[in-house]
Formats: C-alpha cells, structure tokens, sequence
C-alpha cells in the first residue's frame, strides 16, 4: 500500500502549492539577483573585473539543475526569459558560465536553527561516466567506469541539508564525517550515521563537538576501555555495553537510531530532482554542480515538506 494512503498527509493544501512552485522560473529568477547582475567583481588578477557578479553565475547554473539543462540551451532560455521580463541586463555565454562555475564560492542556504539539531549522515554514489547499472547486472563490466561520493549532513527536524562533501570513489566515509562536522555552525546534539562511521576519527570529533555518537559498533566490537580504567567511558563503549544488555533492535529503538533513514530518503530525493549523474567532467566543476543542487534542494525544502499523519 501507497504511504499516502497508510499515512494521509495532513498538510497537503500547502505542499500541493510548494510543488508547484518549485517550477515556477520568478522563483529562481528572483528580484535580489536581476539588481545585482552586472555588479564587477575583482578577480583578484590583473586585467579587467568580472562582466557578471557571482550571484548571476549563481542563479543561472541553479537553473541549469532544476531544468536539466545543458550550457548552450541555459545560454538560449536565460536569453529569452529576459526578452520576456524586459529587463535590462545581459547573459553571459555558455563559455563564461562553465569557465566561472570553477571558482565559485556558494552557500548552501539553509535556515539557521535556534536550539541543537539532530545531523543524520550518509553518502551516496553519483556517476560521472560509464556503462549504466542495468547492463553491469546483467552482462558485468567491459569499459572503465567513474564516479564521485556525495556525502550529506542532513537536519533532522527540517529535512535540510546542513553540510556536504564531494570526494573520489576511494575516499571512506568515516574520513569526511570531520569535515561535515566543521561546516555546522550550529550546536549538535546528536550525530546518526551507520556502522561505516564506526572509526576512532569519527568519535574524537564528536567527542570535540559534545555531541551524542548513535553510530551502531561491530557485532565483534571488544571494549577500549573498562570499568576500572581512569577517566570518562568512551561514548563507543557506553553502547556496546547497551547492546550486550538489551540487544541491537532495542539500542537502536532507544537512541532513534531509525531515524537515519531520512538521510537515505535525502539522498532519494537528489536523485529523483537531478538524477544519478554528474554532467561536469572535472572535479572542481563537479563540486560547484554538487553545491549548487544541494542549495536548489534546501530551496525547494523551504518551500514545503509533507507532514504525515502516523497515527
């Protein structure tokens, strides 16, 4: 059975109107942006300043994500939806904007919460090129195949994401959990990843956070530090005593460890918006790409979010 009809969302009046705006071009095209276009940027190098200012690039490549759109074809629908607006400003060509995607400095744009937050943290795959999934499964690898780890902060309460990386294919995921940690302005409360974080790294930069660690150990995971050792008990020996004592599921029902699961539903939502692929070639570029869809995300999040009825 559907999710809606198991559980009837409560709010549909207001999601319905947040869907349909999340199409709407005045939405992305916004007023901020069209007085601040031509504003000249230094580029820090000799020669003249930037044409266009880095929210032109900004909007424009916004654009490019959330209508799947390549560089030449953005250049033509810019264009036209300015002859339409009757604005005066200009559009860069497809050239400029790629060449300018490189440098790009962009803010995730997530609201600020007042009180702790609970981050769920999890990672996911985006190709850059090869053969697709089905042909692997059924007739397995014959050419080479590339792609990048996304990895996602996400706030529990808000669905936004609060923190993300780009990385290469060889990178773990316990090695990015600090940097995640470091763009999270906000006091964490806890920190619900799965057993891949189960690395000391990952701990000592919780325990520097203060933040609660619901991150399931190995099922052969042995104590670092008894009950007669100095010092506090380590968060990672707290919960393998809770596990011994009242089992796995139990720990898990207690810490709200399940609720990681919306960071798995995150990452289905990137790839339902943007797909599974990276149009960029180089990583530089494929990082601003990844930022950028991470922002409409958060925009499109703010709009509006069901709210089921679990009852």
């Amino acid at each position: 059975m559907a999710k809606s009809a198991t559980h009837p969302i409560r709010n549909w009046g207001d999601y319905n109107k947040a869907l349909k705006r999340r199409g709407s071009i005045t939405f992305w095209f916004d007023d901020d942006s069209l007085e601040q276009w031509h504003a000249c940027v230094p580029t820090g190098k000799r020669g003249r300043p930037y044409l266009y200012a880095d929210i032109a690039i900004q909007c424009l490549l916004l654009i490019k994500s959330v209508f799947h759109l390549d560089f030449r074809k953005l250049e033509g629908f810019a264009a036209s939806l300015v002859k339409l607006m009757n604005v005066a400003i200009n559009i860069p060509s497809y050239t400029q904007m790629c060449r300018r995607q490189k440098s790009l400095a962009v803010d995730l744009s997530h609201v600020p919460c007042q009180g702790p937050i609970h981050v769920l943290v999890d990672s996911t795959g985006l190709k850059v090129f090869g053969e697709g999934e089905w042909k692997v499964r059924q007739h397995g690898y014959s050419k080479r195949r590339t792609w990048r780890k996304l990895h996602l902060g996400v706030d529990e309460a808000s669905g936004e994401i609060v923190a993300m990386e780009l990385s290469t294919n060889d990178v773990s995921d316990g090695e990015v959990l600090p940097d995640l940690l470091d763009q999270i302005e906000e006091t964490i409360s806890d920190i619900s990843a799965d057993g891949a974080y189960d690395q000391k790294g990952c701990y000592e930069a919780l325990d520097a956070r203060s933040a609660q660690a619901n991150i399931p150990p190995r099922r052969d995971a042995i104590l670092q530090k008894h009950g007669n050792c100095k010092g506090p008990p380590l968060t990672r020996d707290e919960n393998i005593r809770a596990i011994k004592k009242k089992g796995r599921k139990r720990w898990k029902q207690d810490v709200g460890y399940h609720r990681r699961s919306l960071a798995e539903t995150a990452m289905f939502r990137f790839k339902t918006l943007f797909s599974d692929t990276l149009s960029n070639r180089l990583f530089d570029h494929q990082l601003t790409e990844a930022v950028i869809k991470c922002q409409a995300m958060n925009k499109m999040t703010q709009l509006g979010m069901p709210q089921y009825d679990l009852t």
